[in-house]
Formats: C-alpha cells, structure tokens, sequence
C-alpha cells in the first residue's frame, strides 16, 4: 500500500463499521501489510478511520495500466 492509495473494502466489517465497497485514502502506512485508511463523504468528512490489512483491500485504479519494461 503506497500513501494516499484510493482502496476498496473487499468483505463487510461491522465492527468497524464499513461493508463492502466502501472507498477510502491511505493516509498513513503502517507496515507493509498495514495502512491506515479514512473513509469520507461526498462532501469530505470523515466517517470512519480504520487500521486494515492488505488482504481486506484493493487498490483502485483511474488510468490504463502502464507496463515498464
């Protein structure tokens, strides 16, 4: 996970209260497997903050992949 990665959530986790889908920015990581993410509205504001593992998220993408050869 790289720092101000757009991800998705990949299962529904009530305990944090967040399902499946929801997206949200990393905004610090906190070890390669680990990324604080915060989860905001349409107008910006915070509704969650949530320390996940790499596992329970994608990363999202919004331009064709580049391959480096």
């Amino acid at each position: 996970m790289e720092l101000l990665s757009e991800v998705a959530v990949l299962r529904d986790m009530p305990e944090k209260g967040l399902v499946r889908g929801q997206v949200g920015t990393v905004v610090e990581v906190l070890s390669p497997s680990v990324a604080e993410v915060e989860f905001c509205d349409d107008q910006g504001r915070a509704y969650a903050m949530a320390a996940l593992r790499s596992e329970e998220l994608i990363r999202l993408h919004h331009r064709p992949y580049e391959r480096v050869a």
